[in-house]
């Protein structure tokens, strides 16, 4: 378990982290939330005592971190970087030897994820022979390729494609099934909800909200619909019943206000566009982050239920 107990950081006079405190379970995907420069990173690193806190206590397993305990971490940093002239596998056998894993083992699962990741016939060439979502597959190896109980990933799906997220999303659930500890830290609001657990939102390195998912939406939650249509809606036509509307290709999801009726809302929507699908849905999590850290979000002072 990891466990942060009242962590502060500062740079000079730029607060990073404040007073943050939250600790992960045994086996669960852990979500580290918040726009870019919230300070997920800055906390990452100090868990990973790359950076010290100013104060506050972080414990592995109930005791502080010992230099011994980190080759049971895999870490994936935001600041991506490999070893451009030397061969994929070499490099990445070297890096799992630093961790003390057995070469046999490492050998038999480096051939299962470059199998798995479509890199087999990369093995044996450079990094820099590799795309950008190909190298970040090769650090994400690198990263679990000891096989860590622990797993930290700092921001693992930015400039992946759909379909190098998809399968990189089903990798960390699969390690997560598989009983690791996985804390990641994203903006990404559509990937975490369909991995987390459990999660902590922070924005200007403080606590917004913390909880398990279905207390978040259950607390913060509203009335919405998602509508697939064809045509263009007037938005405007629509705000005596709806607030909050976030657009998508071909869709959208509208949070209705206050009193206002789905069937209302659907009758006015059949007057101007051929509707092809209306649910009432729960607020998805992109919507709620939206409403607590966006431009006029409420106060981070407010937390959900464990």
């Amino acid at each position: 378990m990891i466990e942060l107990q009242s962590v502060s950081k500062s740079f000079g006079q730029l607060r990073a982290v404040s007073e943050i405190s939250f600790a992960t379970r045994d086996g669960e995907i852990f979500g580290l939330l918040g726009p870019n420069g919230a300070g997920k990173s800055t906390t990452i690193k100090m868990i990973m005592n790359i950076l010290a806190p100013d104060s506050g206590s972080i414990l592995f397993n109930g005791s502080p971190l010992r230099e011994a305990d980190k080759d049971r971490i895999g870490y994936l940093p935001e600041e991506r970087g490999l070893y451009r002239k030397v061969k994929i596998n070499e490099m990445l056998h070297y890096l799992a030897s630093l961790k003390n894993a057995d070469r046999s083992s490492v050998e038999k699962r480096l051939d299962e994820w470059l199998a798995r990741f479509n890199l087999v016939e990369w093995k044996t060439r450079t990094p820099e022979t590799l795309s950008k979502g190909m190298a970040q597959k090769v650090q994400f190896i690198a990263s679990i390729l000891h096989d860590p109980e622990f797993i930290f990933l700092d921001e693992p799906f930015s400039g992946l494609d759909p379909v190098s997220t998809d399968v990189l999303r089903e990798a960390v659930l699969e390690l997560g099934s598989m009983g690791k500890t996985i804390l990641f830290s994203t903006h990404n609001m559509e990937v975490a909800e369909k991995i987390c657990s459990r999660l902590l939102v922070i924005d200007h390195g403080r606590e917004v909200i913390s909880g398990s998912l279905a207390d978040i939406k259950s607390r913060y939650g509203h009335n919405s619909v998602a509508v697939e249509f064809d045509g263009t809606i007037d938005f405007e036509s629509l705000s005596g019943m709806v607030r909050n509307v976030s657009r998508f290709p071909r869709w959208v999801e509208m949070e209705l206000a206050e009193g206002a009726s789905s069937q209302a809302l659907l009758k006015s929507l059949l007057g101007q566009v051929s509707v092809r699908r209306f649910e009432v849905v729960s607020p998805s999590l992109h919507q709620i982050f939206v409403e607590l850290v966006g431009e006029g979000g409420k106060s981070g002072s407010e937390k959900a239920g464990e």
